[in-house]
């Protein structure tokens, strides 16, 4: 049976960058080596690694002056990083989730942190409006996909100051304008690879700003002035970045995995829209992620939550339960999942919904 992967994160990745990279694992660029015992100081390796910084910049369109690295410890690291590297006097945060809570919480361990809007009011369903960006800071940072919600900003804010954007679930989904960014950073293992590497693209002119000293590790500059291999990089995690860029330019570039997302999503919340047994947990439509559609049974057919996660599963479709913390359902449709997968649960929706009628 053909599975169909919903899975929040680590989740699916392209058939190419499965295939390749078990190439990869058995014998590495022709080096009779796998690329799980290949040293990060071989060429074959630093060629991966300068051809995925160069290919990531081409994909996002990154203007001269930016840097793109390949570090470890996850977005929950860059949390701390960020602060340490780019937190003066002040710093403002738009809290619009769980992770934007919890940068906010490593932040105000180094410095002021003024939470210029929240919608935790209303179990961060929305995206807050009409906020004021102060001036007076030294960046504003942003979670552009909430991935447990299922909100999302997709448009490029203007910020008048630094604009920092973890953009973990969201990278390369759509088009975005760099230039307006300080930085944006994430985990690999949603849209780009497995578990294992982080990203970041950081403007260099805006570091060496802070008093504090910043460990050797933490700092960003560290690793642009060593190509991100100061210390061993994630190589398996780089090399399958790599072959997901490559996937991504053959097929379309960013703009195609846009319309892609968009078809998909469209696809999936008409249904939930349609279906008498579910919700949207997002009722504003501009405010809904097209990478994680959250939704939920409503009251009249609560009791048939788990008769429904069983229906799914007979058909091959995992991982579309709801995080523990907002209940209900949850398909991660990520640049990898096929059209195809959608039409599979919308379809398992309908069955559903005519079976307890």
């Amino acid at each position: 049976m053909k599975k169909h992967n919903f899975y929040a994160g680590p989740s699916i990745l392209p058939q190419f960058t499965i295939e390749e990279t078990i190439k990869a694992i058995e014998n590495f660029s022709n080096t009779g080596l796998s690329v799980l015992e290949i040293s990060h100081r071989s060429k074959e390796f630093v060629a991966v690694m300068e051809e995925s910084q160069q290919l990531f910049k081409e994909l996002l369109d990154i203007p001269e002056g930016y840097s793109v690295l390949f570090l470890q410890g996850g977005a929950s690291t860059q949390f701390a990083m960020i602060p340490f590297n780019l937190l003066n006097k002040k710093a403002a945060y738009l809290d619009t989730g769980a992770w934007s809570s919890k940068a906010i919480k490593e932040a105000k361990a180094l410095g002021d942190v003024d939470v210029v809007a929240s919608s935790k009011d209303k179990g961060y369903n929305y995206i807050p409006k009409n906020y004021v960006i102060p001036t007076d800071a030294d960046y504003f940072h942003i979670t552009t996909n909430n991935t447990i919600a299922g909100t999302e900003i997709k448009t490029d804010i203007d910020s008048p100051i630094p604009l920092v954007a973890d953009m973990s679930s969201d990278i390369f989904s759509r088009p975005v304008d760099v230039s307006k960014y300080a930085m944006i950073y994430g985990g690999a293992q949603k849209n780009l690879g497995p578990a294992g590497a982080t990203f970041v693209v950081i403007k260099d002119d805006i570091l060496g700003k802070v008093d504090r000293h910043i460990p050797t590790m933490l700092n960003y500059q560290t690793h642009i002035d060593k190509g991100s291999m100061f210390n061993t990089p994630p190589v398996l995690a780089v090399f399958s970045a790599l072959q997901t860029l490559k996937w991504l330019k053959e097929n379309g570039g960013v703009k195609g995995a846009q319309k892609r997302n968009i078809e998909k999503a469209n696809l999936l919340y008409d249904e939930i829209d349609r279906n008498k047994l579910f919700s949207a947990v997002v009722p504003n439509i501009e405010d809904r992620s097209l990478m994680n559609i959250t939704f939920v049974m409503n009251d009249d057919y609560k009791s048939h939550e788990k008769e429904f996660l069983d229906f799914v599963d007979e058909r091959g479709i995992m991982g579309i339960k709801g995080h523990r913390s907002v209940g209900g359902f949850r398909a991660s449709t990520y640049n990898a999942l096929p059209l195809e997968s959608v039409a599979v649960l919308v379809q398992a929706m309908k069955d559903f919904e005519n079976k307890i009628s």
